[in-house]
Formats: C-alpha cells, structure tokens, sequence
C-alpha cells in the first residue's frame, strides 16, 4: 500500500510503498478515503508533542474515515463494505492515517454517519470525542443549564457547542468578533472573547456564573474559567491544562474541575471501546441534525498534503481533511 511518512521535524511528507495490514482477531482493515489534521498531528510533525509517543519516521495522522475491507476473527459489529469513522493511531508508536489502509482496533470505530461526506466524518473523530469526555463523561451536561464554550468555533468548541445544545443547555461561546457568525448560527449566544470576565459573567449569568465551563485553550482562559464558573455547582472542564494554574479562585467558589486527555485510550490500549460508544453516540446526533464539522474552505488532495499541514499550523478556519 501507499503511506506518507514524516522522517525528521518538520520534514516532508515522502510516499512509500509499505506492507497492507491484515487484520488481528480484534482488528478491522479499514480503506481510508479521508484523513483529518488535528493541531497535534502538526505539533507531532514539528516533533513538539512528546506527550503523543510519536517517535519520527512515522506515519502521522489520528482520524479517519473510510470503508471496512475486512476484519478480524473476533470482530461481529462490522463487515466488509461498512462506512465508518474513528481516532484509529498516529500516537504512540502506531501507524497514522497518511495511507491506503490501516488496521485499526475494532473498539475504536463507530458506523459512520450516512447523513455526512467522508471529508466531513474524517474532521470530527478526536474533537467529538474531547468535547464528549468533558461535557458528558465529566460535566455530566443536562437540560436547563448554562454552558460556556471558549473557542467555540475552533475544533474541539464547535462540537462541543453542539454537543451541549443537544443535551438542552442554554450555550455560551467566546469567540473573535470575525466568527460571531459561526456560532450564532448553531443558536449559541456569541462573547466576545476581548470582554473582561466579570463583565460577560454579570451580563449574561447575573453575577451568578455558569453551570459548565469548558476551556479548549489553557493558560490565562483557564484562569478565566475558574472566575466564571458557578458557585458550589460548577464545574469546569479543560482539555488543554498545561502550565501552573492557582486554584483558590475556583475553590473560592466551591466549583469542581475535570481535566480531558483524549490520546490516553491509544497510548494505553485502555478505555477504546467507550471512544467507539461515543462515535456511535455522535453518529445518532450527526443523522438528527445536531452534530456536523466546521470545514475549511479549501480541499486538499493526496498530492497536497504539506500544504494542508502548513495550513493547519498557520491557524485554519474550519477543520482540514486530506482526501484519500
């Protein structure tokens, strides 16, 4: 099979032939037509993510999406010709999604939505699943609550604004005055993200603070989120707390917090199924209507997958999928 291997930081994508995987008992082989770029699959090319295990020449990319060839002999919840999505590898060591083919653990997938392309499933893997792990998994989000997202039309906060609307809550997001629109138009009520806490916390909670906070960038927004947390109820949720952070604002408030580290089920081989149990999950929301990626203008092909990468690291409105 084809496969695009990084062989040094920030080195060019080389086209290789490699061996085609055949799949373990617990493995399905996936024909993958579209591969997502995170900001880690940039990150682990520049070789800056060592939390990511992915030591270079590698294979690089985590989502996919695409069509089962064959499976496993242990595997009875997919078949050849199935159309599915996942966070598959990339990190720790395991072949990405820069290639014809992969073998991915089967607890991985999920039934790809039929309502979406799969440039559009290959975008949403490891966003959805961050934004799940805390919104649902953590914050345990529900009907009647106030949710702010900080950078809600970035990756992990476009889903996560979706995600937090479809469970009923009333949704926040901070975002540059340029992509107001962006969440606006998913019914979130729009913060400029230059306003000072305080002020967008009394304007929009009454001095009160929101049920839920999740914070997609850390550092001082981090910070941020610990003032603008409800009392004694609260809870914020990051999935980015790098950095040392002074808790006594949060503990003044008698607030929780949750932290999010999606790679831990790849790194680990722990916890995969409930990636898949989400997926599945995302998929129903994706079929109603209520889930969708945020895609980037510009569609990128096999031949241009250095382009996209530099586009990805530059900062892109909307998620970048290479088309396989």
């Amino acid at each position: 099979m084809k496969a695009f291997v990084v062989e040094v930081p920030h080195g060019e994508f080389r086209k290789v032939e490699l061996e085609t995987p055949t799949p373990a008992a617990d493995q399905v082989v996936v024909r993958i037509l579209a591969s997502g770029i995170n900001p880690l699959d940039t990150k682990i090319r520049a070789g800056e993510a060592g939390h990511a295990k992915q030591p270079l020449p590698a294979v690089l990319g985590l989502d996919m999406a695409g069509v089962v060839e064959s499976v496993g002999a242990h595997v009875t919840a997919f078949r050849a010709g199935d159309e599915v999505y996942g966070m598959v590898g990339g990190v720790g060591g395991q072949q990405g999604t820069l290639a014809e083919f992969v073998a991915a653990d089967a607890a991985l997938l999920a039934h790809k939505p039929a309502k979406l392309t799969m440039r559009q499933a290959a975008a949403l893997p490891l966003v959805t699943i961050t934004a799940w792990e805390g919104l649902v998994d953590r914050a345990k989000v529900h009907a009647g609550q106030t949710v702010l997202v900080h950078a809600g039309a970035g990756g992990v906060g476009y889903a996560a604004v979706q995600i937090a609307l479809a469970y009923g809550a009333k949704v926040f997001a901070t975002v540059s005055e340029d992509k107001r629109g962006i969440v606006e138009s998913l019914g979130a009520v729009a913060i400029d993200r230059n306003t000072a806490v305080t002020d967008y916390v009394a304007e929009h909670t009454g001095g009160e603070g929101f049920d839920v906070v999740y914070d997609t960038l850390g550092g001082a927004v981090l910070d941020a989120s610990f003032v603008a947390v409800k009392r004694y109820t609260g809870h914020v949720v990051s999935c980015l707390g790098w950095g040392t952070h002074a808790l006594a604002p949060l503990s003044f408030r008698g607030a929780t917090y949750s932290g999010v580290f999606t790679l831990m089920p790849l790194l680990t081989g722990k916890y995969r199924a409930h990636h898949g149990h989400i997926l599945e999950e995302a998929s129903k929301l994706a079929e109603q209507g209520k889930l969708k990626p945020l895609l980037a203008e510009q569609a990128f092909g096999r031949d241009e997958i250095g382009a996209a990468y530099d586009q990805v690291a530059k900062g892109s409105k909307g998620k970048v999928v290479i088309e396989l």
